[in-house]
């Protein structure tokens, strides 16, 4: 894992790094999901069905489905070109094929930090679960696979984008689950908390079995680069223990590149496709069980 004084190093780049830029893709600010834009109801529809169907039962059963690992094998970079037949119908801020914006986030990322090769590739792959929507994986339904993301087993934070449709989770009345600390002990690590369904745990979950060298920083960003309750809004913090607080560090950096990355500027994808096969085939074995 990188030490604190890398990354504090790290934290004083990244303020000078990236600009940041005024508006997402459709010409409006970032993540904002009560101005009225074209794809405003979708998003909104796709929350209330995530909140109302999202409960520790749901998600139990998920892990233990695709813990299976029984959907074929394939290597990272045919699973970046199978993205390209999906649109994140959660995303307020995009609507272009999903390797657009993974290479978009990965070459940011490289530009501002050309010697962290692990968090290119990184960059590269956080999204990968997404292949959870694609025909050949069983054609999840939108609302399990995107997503902003949140933890199961204890009270829903009012933090949580479009906290009202929470009421008609069966969780919300749980006399466990709907407590503050509910299933878990204070400080008990991120690691022992489920999340909720979607992408990035899958994609957290096949970087384990494949046994990936990418550093724990990086297998943290995977798994929680949706949960914004948490990394935005400091929710569920009293879950966390030590290495989370650093792995933390990284992740709200990666998070600049993730969203405000979001444009219709095009990357060149045989160009830069040699450079992210070369880590590819430093991080990960040439094929993988998904």
């Amino acid at each position: 894992m990188a030490s604190a004084a890398i990354v504090e190093e790290t934290i004083k780049i990244d303020n000078e790094g990236f600009a940041v830029p005024d508006n997402n893709a459709f010409g409006h600010s970032f993540r904002d999901y009560d101005k009225e834009t074209e794809r405003r109801a979708g998003v909104e529809n796709f929350y209330k069905t995530n909140h109302i169907n999202q409960t520790y039962e749901f998600v139990t059963k998920k892990i233990e489905e695709f813990g299976k690992f029984n959907r074929g094998e394939m290597s990272i970079w045919d699973c970046c070109e199978l993205l390209n037949e999906i649109v994140d119908e959660s995303d307020p801020d995009l609507d272009e094929p999903q390797i657009e914006h993974l290479l978009q986030t990965a070459e940011a990322i490289r530009k501002d930090y050309p010697n962290e090769d692990w968090l290119h590739l990184t960059g590269l792959l956080h999204d990968l679960g997404k292949i959870l929507l694609h025909p050949k994986f069983g054609e999840e339904p939108q609302w399990c696979v995107g997503g902003d993301t949140f933890p199961l087993g204890c009270a829903f934070d009012e933090s949580i984008v479009y906290h009202k449709y929470f009421a008609e989770n069966p969780d919300s009345k749980h006399p466990i689950y709907s407590t503050r600390l509910g299933i878990y002990k204070e400080n008990c690590g991120l690691e022992n908390v489920t999340i909720s369904w979607g992408h990035d745990h899958y994609m957290y979950m096949v970087m384990k079995e494949n046994k990936t060298t990418l550093p724990s920083a990086g297998l943290f960003i995977v798994r929680f680069h949706s949960f914004y309750p948490l990394h935005r809004n400091g929710a569920y913090s009293y879950l966390m223990n030590e290495e989370d607080k650093e792995n933390l560090k990284w992740l709200k950096i990666f998070n600049k590149y993730d969203l405000y990355s979001k444009s219709k500027v095009r990357v060149d994808v045989e160009k830069v496709k040699p450079y992210y096969l070369s880590l590819i085939e430093k991080y990960f074995p040439s094929k993988l069980k998904w």
